[in-house]
């Protein structure tokens, strides 16, 4: 298959692209260089001088906070953007995957939120990836993959935050009363590029297996790698972000299953590889 990826120098894109290598399909891989997909015109013109039968749409505006400074930038990529590719696809005869998040959810309670819970954002970045995600269904052979807390080697994340951090500061305060499942950007990219070969289209949960708060995921991260740290919890409300966040992330991944596909490994698991990766990288 020819798979075009946008966003294809991005946190999860690089390993998206790498893994459809691995499956010997034909990544057409672009990001913002090349292709601005908030010019409809340029996104058309692309996908006709690049005939593919599928995209993943990775690209994004992803800073959370940000976004509650910038709605209309945050809005012109997830929503506009994923509009024109959406059309494009569309026009072409093309599957597409759009990659959505577990902000889309209300975030209340603390039960795994299923794909059929009536979204209600909390924050602009949410609210421009659930348009998004309306915008997508122009397409007709469409998957909608929501994840979340997401962390890989070729991006800004949690994980590295802590360990640029841990160099130094002795002590730091962490969010404990959020809830989620990280997920490991190589372990996502193959369950993105085996859900492309396949029709079974619709929407799904898909992270990670396994929960935490933002502070014993720090807490892991400090044990996995050695590093003496204290790390104190605190409440959401008194670490005072600009982004309102959910409390509750979990995600019910059980639509997965129900359709074939392998779920993630559990995310200890997929931490412990993703550090072995970073320190080799380093070392290289």
């Amino acid at each position: 298959m020819r798979i075009i990826v946008t966003g294809a120098l991005g946190q999860l894109g690089v390993d998206v692209v790498q893994r459809l290598h691995e499956l010997e399909h034909t990544p057409i891989a672009t990001d913002i260089m090349d292709l601005d997909i908030t010019q409809k015109d340029d996104v058309l013109s692309f996908f006709s001088n690049n005939p593919a039968d599928a995209v993943i749409h990775c690209a994004a505006y992803t800073a959370v906070d940000r976004a509650e400074e910038e709605p209309d930038a945050a809005w012109r990529v997830n929503v506009l953007g994923t509009r024109n590719v959406a059309e494009a696809a569309e026009q072409h005869g093309m599957k597409m995957l759009y990659v959505s998040t577990d902000y889309v959810y209300p975030g209340t309670g603390d039960q795994p939120q299923r794909e059929s819970v009536t979204p209600s954002p909390c924050n602009v970045y949410g609210k421009t990836k659930l348009e998004g995600e309306r915008e997508a269904a122009v397409c007709s052979r469409l998957f909608i993959v929501r994840t979340s807390w997401v962390f890989g080697l070729y991006g800004r994340n949690f994980v590295e935050t802590m360990l640029k951090l841990s160099e130094t500061h002795d002590t730091l305060r962490v969010v404990s009363d959020q809830i989620g499942s990280p997920t490991y950007t190589v372990d996502l990219a193959v369950l993105l590029c085996s859900m492309i070969e396949t029709e079974r289209y619709g929407t799904y949960n898909a992270s990670n297996e396994g929960y935490c708060s933002w502070y014993s995921f720090a807490k892991t991260i400090f044990e996995l790698t050695g590093r003496s740290v204290e790390v104190i919890p605190v409440s959401t409300e008194a670490y005072g972000a600009k982004a309102v966040r959910p409390k509750n992330s979990r995600m019910s991944k059980k639509k997965l299953v129900l359709y074939g596909f392998t779920p993630l490994p559990r995310w200890h698991d997929a931490l412990k590889r993703y550090l072995k990766e970073l320190n080799d990288y380093k070392m290289h």
